[in-house]
């Protein structure tokens, strides 16, 4: 039986949601993972691979619009300096382990071309796909490699729309937050601009923080919970955001949303520990057009205006929290690879969080 989601839980997380709290509700992404796990002794595999196609199966390679942020840059995401630079990426998103970045890259040319073959072969195109990670060494063997091209192949394949899994499956398998098990968590909420509906939704993999930083909805959780605690002193992970919108935004505007992921961050309590690489994408699904290198001298795209933004602000920032947290309780307890004696990663004990959160916001 699957478990509650934090809102299930009586959590009392703000904002109207989609209708599967997930970055799919935001029209054409799919989602996909594959998840290694095996116990061996010797080299235990838990990790995986994370694959977001931002508009789907389409076979018309197209500019997808984005900004991105580093809050901390100890980690990689790779595509970023065009991003910067062009604002724009075209196809998948992958999110895996600090050693499989080499792997999966090389898994999502191959994808890339086979799937806009026909603009491949008739054109001069590269491709420069986006792949984000973080270090999942204490739990899975990392320096085994267990992640191959067809892993990250299978998980492009494995993509759809609708519900999708969190906590212990794709990149986010092996990871750990605030010294509890982490992982995949996503959330969306909805948004009203002049009589139009739009989605804004974020999907993390949470590796980052350690207990005493831990915080929910304003409540010191982690003070509250301090038992099994796997990082003695010391945060040694990090946390990929991916925001997704469809409203129309420029990539300036992309890259100040994808600021305010450090905001959403802080909310579970995270400073941006020096270990950890905090890095966040944010991108629209608007505008859909040809790529530049097939297209005229002129070009046009629309935009909301700057004035409206407070309200994707907030959006991103109570998304990005409550991911975090969706992420966590959905976890489930992982033995340890690199840590002194036998030691279990412990998923977070949702009763005592839900009681623990209730009784501080005085909910019956």
């Amino acid at each position: 039986m699957s478990k509650l989601r934090a809102r299930e839980l009586g959590l009392p997380f703000p904002g109207i949601t989609g209708p599967n709290n997930a970055i799919t509700d935001v029209p054409g992404i799919q989602v996909g993972y594959k998840t290694l796990i095996n116990n061996d002794p010797i080299s235990p595999a838990r990790t995986g691979v994370t694959a977001i196609l931002p508009r789907g199966r389409n076979n018309t390679p197209q500019p997808v619009w984005a900004g991105m942020f580093a809050l901390n840059g100890n980690g990689e995401m790779t595509g970023t300096h065009w991003i910067q630079d062009g604002g724009y990426f075209v196809g998948p998103i992958m999110i895996t382990n600090s050693h499989a970045v080499g792997i999966t890259h090389h898994a999502a040319v191959k994808w890339t071309i086979k799937q806009y073959q026909e603009a491949w072969q008739n054109n001069h195109l590269w491709a420069m796909p986006v792949v984000a990670e973080t270090f999942d060494g204490v739990l899975n063997d990392i320096n085994a490699m267990h992640v191959s091209e067809q892993d990250a192949l299978d998980a492009l394949d494995n993509a759809q729309p609708g519900a999708i899994s969190e906590g212990n499956v794709g990149g986010g398998t092996g990871m750990i937050a605030y010294d509890f098990k982490g992982g995949t968590g996503t959330s969306s909420r909805l948004i009203e601009i002049a009589d139009q509906t739009y989605t804004l939704a974020a999907i993390v993999q949470a590796n980052h923080g350690i207990r005493p930083w831990f915080t929910v909805l304003g409540t010191p959780v982690g003070k509250l919970m301090p038992n099994n605690r796997i990082h003695a002193l010391h945060e040694q992970g990090s946390i990929i955001v991916i925001l997704a919108t469809d409203a129309p935004m420029l990539p300036h505007q992309l890259k100040r949303l994808a600021k305010r992921a450090a905001l959403g961050i802080g909310k579970n309590g995270s400073p941006g520990g020096n270990n950890s690489g905090d890095i966040f994408l944010a991108f629209s699904t608007a505008n859909e057009q040809d790529l530049p290198q097939l297209s005229g001298p002129i070009r046009s795209m629309e935009c909301l205006n700057d004035e409206v933004f407070d309200d994707f602000y907030m959006a991103a920032v109570e998304a990005i929290e409550e991911s975090v947290i969706n992420a966590m309780v959905a976890a489930e307890d992982t033995p340890t690879f690199k840590q002194p004696g036998d030691k279990i990663c412990k998923a977070i004990d949702v009763q005592s969080l839900s009681s623990i959160v209730r009784t501080f916001h005085s909910i019956p």
